[in-house]
């Protein structure tokens, strides 16, 4: 007989366990449906925000909320269509230095309107009734500056569809071309660009010549394959002379050998380039204009490069390989601030448009130049904008006997200047 407190009872019974039920269909579909509901919530609360503080919200913020909100499904009660960003922009941003008009347009609201006003013509017949040029400048903008897709741009700007918005981006490009292309000003300015390198020691100096490096997608040009862009620049970073579209597999010098800049100073009969008077230096040596450039180019008597490791080294060669480096960093420089200001271009861009992007590095180049001329402030460049030396293929072949005579001179003069200091 069991007592209490015995633990041997061998009829203790065993535990029972209930089978769950299976949750029944309705309530799964009632817990999808009250998901469902507070996404919808969700998003639609977030495109309310946008809708109602893109004015006020910086371009990146904006665009990156979007790019969040494209990831939720569309709410399901539309919100009623309203007027674009740019007239909407325009009306609330009437100040001509508000400083929004440079957040989303890189350009002040002064600038914005003198640019307006030298493309509207052209805009006129290149693009449809339905797109005033205005917008069409105003959707250009934006995106150059910030990167955004066709797309994107469309709907901020009112544009019927993603194929407006590439016909607007287009249309203002060949119209900065063809309008503004006189801003490269080399061939008619010298007088200018050498007073200008005279202030930073380099006497009778008309440019700095170097190359820029813009990403491409893709396996066209190899891995990391890049465009290439010949530019030269004045002691304010003005770009004076472009010649973009280079694969970058080619070597620098062939690229060279084929340029507009090259051809018009070797071809004497058709062009005075580089044919202005000479300056006599300190020591009574007389020097003729000169272009400073990389190692990657051949040295020539209009085209001084850089001492190598090769040549013999002194006080007077470190002195002008000195000035050299302070030269190629204006390319550097210019290049590094288009990129800043233009964002579309520091990324790497679509091989399936591939054709159209020297035309697009040109605009930036131009609008660049456009901006020095009216006093809009500089961007603090950004990283990647000329090539570093050791980036190109050094050029190998021998120095022209005049331009190492020419060198050797302006680097004597650079060498008494450093001990007069």
């Amino acid at each position: 007989m069991a007592t209490a407190g015995d633990s041997s009872n061998p009829i203790t019974p065993k535990p029972t366990t209930k089978k769950r039920k299976p949750r029944k269909p309705k309530l799964a579909a009632a817990t999808a449906q009250h998901v469902i509901s507070i996404l919808n919530t969700a998003s639609s609360a977030a495109h309310t925000f946008l809708s109602q503080n893109d004015l006020y919200l910086l371009p990146s913020q904006s665009l990156q909320l979007e790019s969040l909100l494209s990831s939720l499904p569309p709410p399901f009660s539309q919100h009623p269509s309203q007027p674009s960003l740019f007239h909407r922009f325009a009306s609330s941003a009437t100040l001509d230095f508000d400083q929004r008009w440079v957040q989303f347009f890189s350009v002040s609201r002064p600038n914005f309107y003198r640019l307006l006003s030298l493309l509207s013509p052209s805009l006129v017949i290149f693009l449809p009734s339905t797109i005033p040029p205005e917008t069409a400048l105003a959707s250009a903008l934006y995106r150059l500056a910030h990167g955004a897709c066709y797309k994107t741009v469309a709907r901020k700007f009112g544009l019927d569809s993603s194929e407006a918005s590439c016909l607007a981006f287009y249309s203002v490009c060949k119209a900065v071309n063809d309008k503004l292309g006189d801003l490269f000003e080399f061939r008619r300015d010298l007088e200018r660009i050498v007073v200008g390198f005279g202030w930073i020691s380099l006497p009778n100096c008309c440019g700095a010549l170097g190359f820029g490096r813009f990403g491409v997608d893709g396996e066209i040009f190899g891995r990391n394959g890049s465009i290439l862009v010949q530019a030269l620049v004045d002691s304010e970073g003005r770009f004076l002379d472009i010649s973009a579209g280079w694969p970058s597999s080619m070597e620098p010098v062939a690229i060279f050998r084929q340029t507009r800049l090259y051809l018009g100073v070797e071809d004497s009969r058709e062009s005075e380039l580089l044919k202005g008077p000479t300056y006599r230096l300190s020591d009574g040596c007389s020097i003729p204009q000169y272009v400073m450039g990389d190692s990657c180019f051949p040295l020539l008597p209009w085209l001084l490069t850089p001492y190598s490791e090769q040549d013999s080294f002194g006080s007077a060669e470190r002195e002008f390989n000195v000035a050299h480096s302070r030269a190629m960093e204006l390319v550097s420089t210019a290049f590094g601030r288009v990129k800043a200001r233009w964002q579309l271009l520091a990324r790497s861009w679509k091989e399936d448009s591939l054709e159209f992007f020297p035309f697009v590095i040109v605009m930036g180049c131009v609008l660049h130049n456009f901006l020095i001329k009216w006093g809009e402030p500089l961007p603090e460049e950004s990283v990647g904008g000329c090539l570093k030396v050791e980036e190109l293929l050094v050029f190998e072949g021998e120095g022209d006997e005049t331009g190492q005579t020419i060198r050797d001179a302006l680097a004597q003069h650079l060498s008494l200047a450093s001990m007069r200091k």
